[in-house]
Parts: C-alpha cells; structure tokens; sequence
C-alpha cells in the first residue's frame, strides 16, 4: 500500500477522529474541579477591579498557596475580559472552552492553507490530535488566552487589506504585549500600510485604557511593565524561553545580563537568517513561525502553555513544501516535545517553583521548548535556501481569501 493510499484511508475516519476527541475533552471539562482554568478566573474575577482602582493590587485569593496571581495585562485586557464577569463561573468556563476549541480548529485550518492543503478532513485530523498536546492541554486546563490570540494573528496578518492586519497585531498586543512581535511581519514583507494600522490599533488599545483609568494604566506602564517576577517563577520548568532555560543551566536567574545576552543575540541572528530564506521563498507560515518563535525566545517568560506557536511550525514541517532529513528530524523532535508532556513531568520533578538550582539532567530536558525551537529556526533557513517562490503563491492566495 503506497503513502497516498495509507493517507486516504486516515483522512477517511479524520472526520470521527474531530468528534470522539473533541468530545472527549468536553466530557472532561465537565467533570474539572473548580481549580483547574485558573488563569481564567483571574480574568474573569480581575477585570472588574479595574473600575475600583485596585487592578494591580488585586490577587487570586483562591488557590494561592504557591503563587497568589495577579492580573498582569494591561488595562484594556480587563475591559475586554469584563463580560465573562457578567455570567455565571460555569458557563463563562464553557464559553471559554468552546471558543478556544474553535479557535485551536482555526489555526490549524488557516496554518494548512497557507502551505497549500485545502482539505477540511486534514485540519480535523490535526485539530483532533492536537487537543491533546502539552501547550495545547496546558491552554485548555488553565483556561489561557493563547490559541485565541495565535488564531486572531494568523486570520488577520496575512489578509490583503492593510488595516485588517494592522488592526488584528494591535489588538492582540493591546490584550497581551507579547504578539507586538508579529509587527517584524510587516516589516520584512515591506507591508508598511499594515505596520501602521498596527501602531494605530495597538494605541487606540492604550488610549482607551488611560480613558478608563489614567492612574492604573501609568502604574502598568511606568512601573510594572518588565517585572518578570510578578509574572510568576524565571526559574520554574515550566518557564520555556532562553532567560528560563539558561537561569536553570547556571543556578540563578540571569536576568537580561551578558548570559542572556549571548542567548537573544544567537536566536536573534537565527530568526534574521530564516526569516532571510522565508523572504525570499515567500513562505508565509514560516515567516510568521520565525517571528513568534524569536518572541518566544527572548521573552523574559515564555510559559510551556505559550508554545502553541508549535501548532503551525509542526504543520509547515510535515505538509510544506520543504524536504529532506532536517525537516523530518525536526518535526519528530516537535512531536515527541509536546506529546510526551515532558514539562509537566519537569514540574513535578523540581524541588520548588522558586527554587532555581537543580541536577544537571533536569536543567538538561528544561530546554526541550528553546532548543528545538532554535533547531526549527536553522530548519527554515536551511529547507528554504534554494525554494522557488512560485511553488508557495497559490497557497497565500488561499489564505488570503
């Protein structure tokens, strides 16, 4: 039995395969005690803090016996969480759930297009399967906001219009500054029309937040902003960019000093060298994988949950264009990265959240997430080298209908 044959029979149950998964992470969700979506109660129980003045002094109460968390976006993320404060806990929780299922089927549908896969059943086999990896379950357990954002950015960048692109990197950043990355897009693609929007949107998010209180939107960005710390443990496993990693390799948290450093200036000079052969291929799935990737690198906390961006990447690697033992080597290193929930074995592993020090071996693993994100750097610039751009222009016509 060839490939295409073995294929067609997959892609034939794939439709089952969407359901009975899906439906079993329903089942679930309704059997989940009150503590798992943490993350969403502090969104929900935060945001209505913020017409008391007390945002940034607010804490889970909740469930604190490790870490009390606070809300740490920036005001316009509280206005736009305000109306699952207007519903019960157990509907906002399946509220939650659904929308990020639906947007886990969405990033997955669009990342597929724009290598050129067009088959519904081939982003209901994948969405089905990946429900159950490490960033994605770590999302859903937690009730986080990445798959909601990963889907507004690869539904919006690579439209057409200008302002629609724009306008869906500004709000995301406006909710989380973190995809401010995707802005690098626009830059490298000499989309400037949509850079503007982008800045545009991004501070329309900020003035409106100074319009609902001037005083909590100066403490978050004069004060808080870049105070890792609040965020939760540098040093903890589950913590998966370079400053995690390498504060573990060494013992201590090594902040922004000369160890991270070296460490940001290597995947800086990495995405600039795939994003260089992604240009020139005009590969937009892996420009846009480069480019969160690199965010994702040099941000000060990248939770194991943030690394969705996996998603696209490991779909690029088995359905784009790109061959040869590199792109397969990294793909298997991807999957067996976030279906074998390593970091979740790391976690209960380590002695403390806070505690940095650890054997060799466990700081060793603790750069799965970094280290194999470097590698699908060096993948797209080396796969991409000699690619004609013609071969990938139907694909982002596709996706940008």
């Amino acid at each position: 039995m060839n490939l295409r044959a073995v294929e067609a029979r997959v892609l034939a149950v794939a439709p089952w395969l969407f359901g009975l998964s899906l439906a079993g992470h329903l089942v679930m969700v309704a059997f989940q005690t009150q503590m798992t979506m943490i993350d969403l109660m502090v969104y929900r129980n935060g945001s209505p803090e913020l017409f008391t003045g007390e945002l940034y002094q607010w804490r889970l109460s909740e469930f604190s016996d490790k870490f009390a968390l606070p809300f740490t976006y920036p005001p316009f993320a509280a206005f736009a969480f305000l109306p699952l404060s207007w519903i019960s806990w157990e509907a906002s929780r399946w509220v939650w759930q659904l929308l990020c299922l639906f947007c886990l089927w969405f990033l997955v549908r669009k990342s597929l297009t724009l290598v050129g896969s067009n088959d519904p059943r081939r982003a209901m086999l994948w969405t089905g399967l990946f429900v159950w990896v490490e960033p994605v379950r770590t999302t859903l357990n937690y009730g986080q906001i990445n798959l909601v954002l990963a889907a507004l950015l690869v539904g919006t960048v690579v439209s057409a219009r200008p302002w629609v692109g724009g306008a869906g990197v500004g709000i995301a950043a406006g909710i989380k500054l973190t995809p401010a990355i995707t802005g690098l897009y626009f830059l490298v693609t000499r989309n400037f029309k949509a850079a503007a929007w982008s800045i545009a949107a991004f501070g329309g998010t900020v003035g409106l937040g100074y319009l609902l209180s001037a005083r909590q939107s100066n403490q978050f960005w004069f004060e808080l902003l870049g105070d890792a710390t609040r965020v939760g443990p540098v040093g903890s496993a589950i913590n998966q960019s370079l400053r995690g990693a390498l504060s573990r390799t060494v013992g201590y948290d090594v902040q922004t000093g000369p160890i991270f450093l070296v460490g940001a200036l290597v995947a800086v000079g990495l995405a600039a060298w795939a994003l260089h052969s992604a240009v020139r291929a005009k590969d937009t799935l892996a420009m846009l994988v480069a480019v969160q990737f690199l965010g994702l690198l040099v941000s000060p906390i990248s939770w194991s949950h943030h690394w969705v961006w996996a998603i696209p990447a490991l779909l690029w690697l088995v359905h784009g264009k790109a061959r040869g033992p590199l792109v397969t080597a990294t793909a298997w290193a991807w999957l067996l990265a976030i279906g074998s929930y390593l970091i979740s074995i790391l976690l209960i592993l380590q002695e403390s959240i806070w505690i940095i020090p650890r054997p060799w071996y466990l700081s060793l693993l603790g750069w799965v997430y970094p280290a194999v994100g470097l590698l699908t750097l060096v993948t797209i610039a080396v796969a991409l080298r000699r690619r004609s751009p013609e071969r990938v222009e139907h694909a982002v016509d596709l996706a940008r209908q």
